[in-house]
């Protein structure tokens, strides 16, 4: 492929170089096959669950190992509330009066309008109009419907259409999803020194918006709930931007004649958290945040924490077993119900597989000395997404979390499979990052590259496509050593419009 002299700049300006979009141009021409689903993963298959009792074991083994070692929380935060706000945007450009454009043609601004006191951020938005002489109160203000939209949307009044969703008041007395996680941070991820890590990972752009935000509650927090704050800010990097091509899958230019690059979705945060100094990390949504159901959710994180804390002493114990030089078949098959009952896993090779004692050793060591994962799952109710699956690649079986997108849902028995999913991934994970000595593992060697996603996209008024990297928990973590196991549903409380804060847990 041949790049002018101004490409190959701009292209080692994003830290990549030439080679590496030409493989992302080949991406774009072979695309990314299917994944192979093998089985929906389901309580007692693929997905465990635990008694009030083995939980409250797994919650005291997490209170005591967790003060030896560094724990942070990491907390992808760079979604605009773009999307939440759909609804009203639509509403601002359409409506025109209750005559030509009716209220109840426009369902989800009405239910908001006619629950606006309901709304954390009732009390803020009647302030801002109260500035500029406006009453929500008034019997006119409470029928100026369009006005009071703008007021959530726009700069004159909460600007709610152009911020993150950290910043949007979620809960009463003016608490953010920002707050709420520093509120979690607390419960879990305090050290002996009474200070908790934690990162958000943000857009560039937003972080004047996050630091001012920081300087008005961290010390409020600080002094409520009585800890220290190590809060800091990543961004995706740049050089896991991908070029955007034609679609005749050539790179595209600009009209000044510069490569277009996008950002390569949420995957690309797996350089982030490989830049944490951190033995144990807590991941969770931004908008996955409940007023209602903390303590739940308080209790919930720090049984994930226990199960994998323990699963790490376990995989530990194995792999010292298999570093003695005298192994035997018959120790290998030890350490393998050892691994199947202790590791909780149901598709392992046998040394059947092999007939080769160093062989099998060789293979048992691979599959324990990984990164890794407990994921919460939580009952499928609805919820748009992705699942737990076991997949099959290479003659290989494991755990992945795949969403539909990645399944090939024309062929029938493929389909059927994705439908017995029982459970939903509400991004709820825990990980460890190092070794049984403490040595970080490169996560870059655990990524399946095969994975992906290609999108059509428009710019400047033409057809383009886009690609994103493998998902933060689908490909991104394809290599780790994954456990599912069944949280409630109380857990789970994702805001994907503005009226979901209506829902219980919010309320």
């Amino acid at each position: 492929m041949n790049f002018s002299d101004k490409d190959i700049n701009q292209i080692k300006s994003h830290g990549l170089t030439p080679q590496a979009v030409e493989e992302q141009t080949e991406n774009f021409k072979k695309g990314f096959a299917p994944i192979l689903l093998y089985k929906a993963a389901t309580l007692g298959d693929g997905i465990l669950s635990f008694s009030e009792e083995d939980r409250a074991k797994y919650i005291s083994f997490y209170g005591e190992k967790r003060k030896n070692l560094k724990i942070k929380k990491f907390v992808p935060a760079s979604g605009a509330a773009t999307r939440m706000m759909k609804d009203l945007y639509s509403f601002v450009s359409e409506y025109k009066d209750e005559i030509s454009t009716p209220l109840k043609n426009f369902p989800a601004v009405e239910k908001l309008l006619l629950n606006i006191e309901k709304f954390a951020f009732f009390s803020e938005l009647q302030d801002k109009m109260k500035q500029n002489g406006e009453d929500l109160n008034s019997e006119y203000e409470k029928k100026n419907y369009k006005n009071i939209v703008e007021y959530i949307l726009l700069e004159k009044g909460l600007n709610y259409g152009k911020s993150p969703k950290a910043w949007i008041v979620f809960h009463r007395e003016n608490i953010t999803p920002f707050e709420e996680h520093l509120a979690e941070a607390e419960q879990y991820c305090k050290d002996l020194n009474g200070r908790a890590a934690i990162e958000f990972s943000i857009q560039e752009d937003h972080l004047q918006g996050f630091e001012m935000l920081k300087e008005r509650v961290q010390s409020k927090c600080e002094k409520n709930l009585g800890v220290k704050y190590d809060i800091t800010f990543s961004f995706q990097q740049k050089s896991t931007d991908t070029v955007a091509v034609d679609m005749e899958n050539n790179p595209i230019h600009d009209k000044n004649g510069d490569l277009v690059f996008r950002p390569a979705g949420h995957g690309a945060l797996i350089r982030n958290i490989s830049n944490l100094d951190a033995d144990v990390v807590f991941i969770k949504n931004i908008d996955n945040v409940s007023s209602r159901y903390r303590q739940t959710t308080y209790e919930y994180k720090k049984f994930l924490g226990g199960l994998l804390l323990e699963l790490k002493e376990k995989t530990a114990e194995l792999l010292s077993e298999l570093e003695k030089t005298d192994i035997s078949r018959e120790n290998l098959t030890y350490i393998y119900n050892r691994i199947k009952k202790d590791i909780f896993v149901s598709e392992l090779k046998r040394y059947e597989d092999f007939n080769s004692e160093e062989l099998y050793r060789e293979y048992l060591k691979q599959f324990l000395d990984r990164p890794l994962r407990v994921c919460g799952m939580v009952k499928n109710e609805g919820e748009p997404g992705g699942g737990p699956f076991f997949v099959k690649k290479s003659g290989e079986v494991s755990l992945q979390i795949v969403e539909k997108a990645q399944v090939d849902l024309e062929d029938a028995s493929q389909k059927d499979l994705f439908m017995k999913a029982t459970h939903f991934n509400p991004v709820d994970l825990v990980l460890s990052l190092t070794d049984a000595k403490g040595k970080k593992y490169d996560l870059e060697r655990y990524i399946d590259k095969e994975t992906g996603f290609i999108s059509v996209k428009s710019f400047e008024g033409k057809d383009i496509k886009a690609m994103e990297r493998p998902g933060l928990w689908n490909g991104a973590m394809a290599g780790w050593l994954t456990v599912f196991a069944q949280v409630p549903s109380e857990t789970f409380s994702p805001v994907k419009t503005i009226n979901d804060l209506l829902k219980e847990p919010h309320q």
